[in-house]
């Protein structure tokens, strides 16, 4: 055996060795999807969070029936906790169970706990039925939801069929999320794929996300976002908001989103304020190489938003909106107006830039809408008379 070989069969089998491996099956885990395993997946964690040496977590093949689980990393030993999931986790079908609880699976405080693959199926379908038939429903819960952590990985996850919101990254830092699917029907009542908020160095890269709401919304406190190759679509596109409704409230900075394709989905990329008194800003963002296909609004600014027409404040938005680019979107709308940006009257939007916007509506131009906003614009003229 050569040198270099006897070096990687050492240090190979070092790694094996010094990686503690913990099977949520040999502490009482199911994989028929009947049976609560539940315990068995904290008790592994709580294994896992002991351990000095590096650990994963494995869940086999399987179907496993998780009433609602909360992984607390304030304690453990070690920060890098690996799960790899090669089965379907399953939340309850009747949604009375854990309806009102907030989030099924929460990760918090942990710091390098890295996901790969799996199935999260939050079973919602009887929620939606409930809420889109004006019946009196619990609130839904969020699917898999991390608080005040550092350092996440999830790669090759898929989250589908939640209650409410799919994946939510709250307080949290360094979260990288490659090759995710979320998946959820178009009529499923406020079903976000991926809400982020109040975090700093997300990437979302490389995902498909379809379902009734956003497919990644961006609420405030957020900085240094870089969201890119994502396919969206059933859904409501990707939002910036809803900011605002808070006085004092943080604001969102140096996003950048790119490489984005958007089919049939209600909008594109979105900015949306509440039309009241607020110090948010949105300033420093990039939206990049886009293609829209029969998008109802493919850029739009909406700061008088107010879903449904209900309550709504009719003031003036407070949110800032500045330094905004548009460059190389294309693409075909489904409404004739593809441009819509509706700012602030207290506050108006400034430092906007549209840059080789290219959208078609039935064969022709598109047409452009600019209220309170002050730019740059080239391209056809109904771009450059917008702003």
């Amino acid at each position: 055996m050569s040198p270099l070989a006897i070096f990687f069969f050492f240090f190979f089998n070092l790694s094996l060795a010094s990686n503690t491996i913990y099977n949520v099956q040999n502490y009482g885990a199911k994989s028929n999807g009947k049976t609560d395993s539940s315990k068995a997946f904290l008790s592994a964690w709580g294994s896992a969070c002991a351990s000095t040496s590096a650990s994963t977590i494995y869940v086999p093949r399987g179907i496993y029936l998780i009433r609602k689980a909360y992984f607390n990393g304030q304690t453990c030993k070690r920060n890098a906790i690996t799960i790899r999931i090669d089965g379907t986790l399953l939340a309850p079908s009747d949604y009375n169970v854990i309806g009102n609880d907030g989030n099924w699976i929460t990760f918090e405080k942990v710091n390098g706990v890295s996901i790969y693959g799996g199935i999260f199926d939050g079973q919602g379908a009887s929620l939606w039925t409930c809420k889109n038939s004006k019946k009196t429903c619990p609130k839904g819960t969020t699917a898999l939801a991390f608080y005040n952590s550092n350092n996440i990985v999830m790669n090759g996850v898929t989250v589908q069929n939640s209650q409410m919101f799919h994946i939510l990254v709250d307080g949290c830092n360094n979260a990288n999320l490659q090759g995710v699917k979320v998946l959820a029907p178009g009529n499923s009542p406020n079903t976000d794929g991926i809400h982020v908020q109040s975090s700093s160095g997300v990437s979302i890269r490389n995902s498909n996300i379809g379902t009734g709401d956003d497919c990644i919304s961006i609420g405030p406190g957020n900085s240094n976002l870089w969201i890119e190759g994502i396919a969206c679509g059933p859904g409501h596109g990707i939002s910036i908001g809803s900011l605002g409704w808070e006085s004092k409230e943080q604001g969102v900075q140096n996003v950048t989103v790119k490489t984005v394709t958007f089919t049939g989905t209600q909008n594109g990329v979105r900015v949306k304020t509440w039309a009241r008194p607020s110090s948010g800003f949105v300033r420093h963002v990039l939206f990049q190489h886009i293609v829209m296909s029969n998008v109802q609004n493919p850029i739009i600014i909406d700061q008088n938003y107010c879903p449904n027409h209900e309550s709504c404040p009719h003031q003036g938005s407070g949110v800032k909106i500045s330094d905004v680019t548009y460059q190389d979107i294309h693409g075909t709308s489904a409404t004739e107006v593809a441009v819509k940006l509706d700012c602030s009257k207290t506050n108006p939007c400034s430092g906007i830039t549209l840059d080789n916007v290219n959208l078609s509506y039935k064969n022709g131009r598109a047409e452009a809408s600019c209220v309170n906003a002050a730019g740059k614009a080239s391209g056809f003229k109904e771009l450059t008379s917008c702003l």
